[in-house]
């Protein structure tokens, strides 16, 4: 599904350059239940960025389905990530101003999909991560869980391949972060959707069925632990 080669990824910061990533090598799978963890600093949010396209590697090579994603102009990337992938951000990044349903039939929206369906996939999903009868409350309306169980259903709308998640569980206290793991983790069984977080807390790598541990932009560790 994704295969990193030997990526490397700098930054210029004044008259210091900062190896973020330094020739990671990474094969993931369809279906895998992944965490990229490492403390601050380690590179785990800039592997995830370049993963979903929202950045570039400053060398080695990122494949997305076989697809190389280096020689992309930024409409195929963007056609790519639309497609795709889907994201979740532990500040949830959802439209203040629509509804939990407006928020997650967007995606579905941009892809060209018709009325009728819009209203089913919506209201599906909206039951699925369950949220049956909350479908116009604004997002100052919920609870940071709701907030976060919107942002999964807007991720999985569309059915992509991959949805990564970045620090999923950091505004959200343990026995919420709990629940959105326990939810995750049935979508990932249901559907087969491959699920990539990075993050550093503890719970999350708990529940991951593969441990990638990042360290000064090197990988450190790959730990696999059955299904």
């Amino acid at each position: 599904m994704i295969k990193v080669e030997n990526v490397t990824k700098d930054y210029t910061v004044g008259h210091t350059t900062v190896h973020a990533l330094r020739g990671v090598s990474l094969s993931i799978e369809r279906g895998e239940f992944l965490s990229i963890a490492g403390p601050s600093g380690s590179g785990k949010t800039t592997l995830l960025n370049l993963i979903g396209c929202l950045d570039k590697a400053s060398s080695g090579e990122i494949y997305i389905a076989e697809e190389a994603v280096s020689s992309k102009t930024k409409k195929e990337l963007a056609l790519l990530r639309r497609q795709r992938l889907g994201f979740v951000f532990q500040s949830f990044n959802l439209i203040p101003v629509l509804s939990a349903f407006e928020n997650v039939s967007f995606a579905l929206s941009l892809l060209g999909i018709n009325g009728a369906e819009i209203k089913e996939r919506t209201n599906g999903i909206l039951e699925e991560v369950g949220l049956k009868g909350m479908e116009t409350r604004l997002p100052g309306e919920l609870s940071g869980g709701q907030q976060q169980r919107v942002a999964v259903a807007r991720a999985l709308i569309k059915e992509p391949d991959v949805v990564l998640a970045d620090e999923p569980t950091a505004n959200l206290d343990s026995d919420t972060g709990k629940e959105i793991l326990d939810l995750m983790v049935a979508l990932n069984q249901k559907h087969r959707t491959t699920f990539v977080f990075s993050t550093h807390d503890r719970m999350v790598m708990d529940y991951a069925r593969r441990l990638v541990r990042l360290h000064d932009g090197q990988i450190s560790g790959d730990e696999r632990r059955g299904s």
